[in-house]
């Protein structure tokens, strides 16, 4: 038998290889340059539209009526005007604030018996037992409780009646509301009369009205509150702010505002408003 010969495979190096491996990594390099360029690439129309602005800006050309057109980059943005919203309440108070020649002449009148309590209670001002201030609607007549009682008592001392004669004088001929607070400090009390702060100055607030029922004022014009050491006007933590919370004020109110002493009516017609169905009694 003849021999077959094993044919030899003789293993060949190929040093081109390499070249594969560089050029997918040209390929990638080239598609990687490509997208930045595409990204970076600049819109012509922005860009001319820019430069020819900003040229006239700084150019030597006079703009017609000195004003500077804005720069145009691209589209201008969509201004959003608001929707204007009817009010009917703001503007029936809008239509309705003038005031009438009523409440007019009453504020006048205010003013005037203001005038006249700093008249005739001028030496009880000058020794700061006495205050007014003036509202527009209103008035506050503010008597230091020294000058009308003696500590932790309600009934009026005889140097008090003569202070009270003079403010009945200026205000009975008014038809006015009056509301007659009383206020104290807080320092508690309690006793046989007074269980607390609201019993005194309420039974307070109750002597000066009754003077002035006594003195000739009609009581439906009268009220009398006991707010205690709830409203203070200074510190109660030293003497002369407590000196100051005890008092009883009189605040003459004006009748467009006062609950009792003006029906509807009346008082629509001082505000100047037109009055409701129901308050002239119609269905």
């Amino acid at each position: 038998m003849a021999r077959r010969r094993k044919r030899r495979i003789v293993e060949t190096n190929s040093h081109d290889r390499w070249m594969v491996s560089y050029a997918d990594f040209i390929t990638l390099l080239l598609a990687f340059f490509v997208v930045m360029y595409s990204i970076s690439s600049v819109n012509e129309g922005k860009y001319k539209t820019l430069a020819d602005s900003l040229g006239d800006a700084f150019s030597n050309k006079e703009q017609q009526g000195n004003e500077i057109d804005p720069v145009p980059i691209g589209a201008l943005p969509t201004t959003i005007q608001p929707i204007p919203l009817e009010n009917p309440a703001t503007m029936e108070v809008e239509e309705r604030r003038e005031l009438s020649e009523e409440i007019l002449k009453e504020r006048k009148q205010l003013g005037q018996v203001s005038d006249q309590f700093e008249q005739v209670l001028a030496p009880f001002i000058n020794d700061n037992l006495v205050s007014v201030k003036k509202n527009d609607y209103w008035i506050e007549l503010e008597m230091n409780s020294e000058m009308l009682f003696l500590s932790g008592e309600a009934e009026l001392s005889k140097k008090a009646i003569p202070v009270l004669k003079k403010i009945v004088e200026v205000i009975n001929p008014l038809p006015n509301m009056i509301n007659v607070e009383g206020h104290t400090d807080n320092i508690p009390i309690d006793n046989i009369k007074f269980r607390s702060n609201w019993d005194l100055s309420s039974a307070r607030a109750t002597s000066v009205v009754h003077e002035f029922v006594k003195e000739g004022i009609n009581p439906l014009r009268l009220s009398a509150i006991g707010y205690g050491e709830f409203h203070p006007i200074d510190d109660n933590k030293i003497e002369a702010g407590r000196f100051k919370n005890r008092r009883v004020v009189l605040v003459l109110m004006s009748q467009a505002f006062a609950r009792y002493g003006a029906n509807d009516e009346e008082r629509a017609k001082l505000l100047n408003l037109a009055p409701t169905a129901a308050a002239v009694g119609q269905p």
